[in-house]
């Protein structure tokens, strides 16, 4: 097992995401990548700037996270721990570290998530604040955002009926977005757990949040959309809990409530309607035993890679920085498709975030 000095080198290594480590954790170890030669290193595929990275990495903001683990009720998880969620482990592109506020036995019971718009209705946070107090009865953990709204509301009715409740951040642990949450957080932390695959100094970014919808979806045995506009990124979380082999539930609404179109595509493509919790949870069977088990591999569905995804997007980032706009404007695509895309992409190893944009990598 390599030690977190190691993980956090690895992890912090320039245009080296989720997808790729995933990879060269097939081959090797952390530990190993960190003694092997510049030459080694560049066998299995790594650049001249990550090589120079692992042989000299900025051990002060490494020495500052370790500082960070060693606080109380803080801890960081590497992929190889068996403190790491199973069903997590499992998806496309796990990530490689997890940071944690609170108690990490919540990550290891069945999750189901609840997510929703911000600018919710009063019958949308009636019925978030409903399901999740039946889902906390029915000894479900409840798994959420920490946004504005839906996903709010459901953190706060889990811990008001006595149950735990996880949020999944899209900033660091010491950077709480909104910053009308930190309260919320804090009870969080005392009562479920704060969790991150963000450092814990990172601000919150837009680039950041559909990153956290795929963990959210990925800890979850199924993902409840209360409400949702057509272009949201719940729907972002639904489609991530999708390709992931999760179920999907949908509450259906007026016909005249743009806060139900998102709801309605979802049903429209294969989400279950509900109406009650009940029908949530006669679907869930399996992934609830998946979710109390270390080992869920034959649990899992596993997506399917062979095709390049997004060709028309992919064609449009170069081998220098090309800003989020500028893809957009090329491919003709709305931004908010734009980033998803480049999410998937980025989380596959085709593109890397870099300054500036995004840039295309050896693998895309």
């Amino acid at each position: 097992m390599s030690s977190l000095s190691d993980w956090l080198t690895l992890a912090s290594a320039p245009q080296l995401g989720g997808f790729r480590i995933s990879r060269l954790l097939e081959r090797t170890t952390p530990s190993e990548l960190c003694t092997m030669s510049d030459r080694e290193r560049g066998q299995i595929g790594l650049s001249e700037r990550q090589c120079q990275h692992l042989a000299f990495p900025p051990q002060q903001r490494i020495d500052r996270c370790l500082a960070w683990h060693q606080q109380p009720n803080q801890q960081i998880i590497p992929l190889d721990s068996s403190l790491y969620p199973a069903l997590l482990r499992e998806i496309p592109s796990p990530p490689p570290l997890l940071f944690v506020r609170g108690e990490t036995r919540w990550l290891h019971e069945p999750q189901l998530a609840i997510v929703g718009s911000r600018a919710a209705s009063i019958d949308g946070l009636e019925a978030a604040g409903e399901f999740a107090a039946a889902m906390v009865a029915a000894n479900y953990v409840v798994s959420s955002g920490l946004a504005l709204g839906i996903d709010g509301q459901a953190h706060y009715s889990a811990l008001k009926n006595g149950g735990a409740t996880v949020a999944v951040l899209g900033s660091g642990l010491d950077r709480i977005y909104p910053a009308k949450h930190r309260d919320l957080a804090d009870t969080i932390a005392d009562q479920g757990a704060l969790v991150s695959e963000f450092w814990p100094d990172e601000s919150p970014r837009p680039q950041h949040f559909p990153r956290r919808n795929r963990v959210i979806s990925g800890l979850s045995v199924g993902v409840l959309v209360v409400e949702a506009e057509e272009k949201s990124g719940s729907l972002i979380t639904a489609r991530y809990a999708l390709e992931q082999g999760r179920d999907v539930f949908a509450i259906p609404g007026s016909i005249y409530n743009p806060m139900s179109r998102g709801c309605h595509a979802l049903i429209k493509n294969g989400a279950k309607l509900v109406e009650t919790p009940v029908d949530i949870f006669e679907d869930v069977g399996v992934l609830t035993e998946c979710a109390k088990s270390s080992q869920s591999v034959h649990c899992v569905p596993q997506p399917q890679n062979d095709k390049l995804p997004f060709p028309a997007l992919l064609a449009n980032v170069g081998n220098e920085a090309t800003p989020v706009d500028v893809v957009a404007e090329r491919s003709r695509l709305p931004v908010h498709e734009v980033m998803m895309q480049l999410l998937e992409l980025e989380l596959q190893g085709m593109v890397a975030a870099v300054p500036g944009g995004y840039v295309r990598t050896r693998r895309g």
